[in-house]
């Protein structure tokens, strides 16, 4: 019996301490509002959940995207970019972000399927929050700048 619940405090811990990591992957609340950032931090741990569920298999982690994702792959095809703010999606506006998620990046060269008919319009902006949560106060401030007009 101690045995098990031995096992059961070394469990624990171990899912308190990853949780408490994942907390800071992506600013709080907080600073979303005082940044006058669009979404917030329910639709941020959301898109998440879909952006684990759709997404990071090919833009990993962290949105982080691939190694030389500006050099096409072998068929011609370019690779999955960061989507984290150190690449160009920040240039784009919400509705071609959008437009990109429900149309698929092949005819931009890409491999990403459309997720048109798989995602909700809810889903995709939660998806966009997420990955717009890792874009720094600067690069965010430009694309707000740049789309407002």
């Amino acid at each position: 019996m101690f045995k098990s619940i031995l096992n059961f405090g070394a469990y624990s811990i171990v899912i308190l301490i990853a949780a408490c990591s994942d907390q800071n992957d992506f600013p709080e609340v907080k600073d979303y509002e005082k940044n006058g950032r669009w979404y917030n931090h329910q639709q941020v741990t959301w898109g998440r959940s879909v952006y684990d569920k759709y997404c990071i298999n090919c833009h990993n982690s962290k949105a982080v995207g691939t190694f030389k994702w500006k050099q096409p792959l072998e068929d011609g095809s370019y690779p999955p970019p960061p989507l984290n703010g150190t690449a160009h999606t920040w240039h784009h506006s919400l509705p071609v972000l959008l437009r990109t998620i429900n149309d698929g990046g092949i005819h931009m060269g890409g491999k990403m399927p459309p997720f048109k008919d798989v995602l909700t319009d809810e889903e995709k902006l939660a998806v966009i929050s997420y990955f717009q949560s890792f874009w720094s106060d600067e690069v965010y401030g430009r694309w707000s700048k740049r789309n407002s007009k």
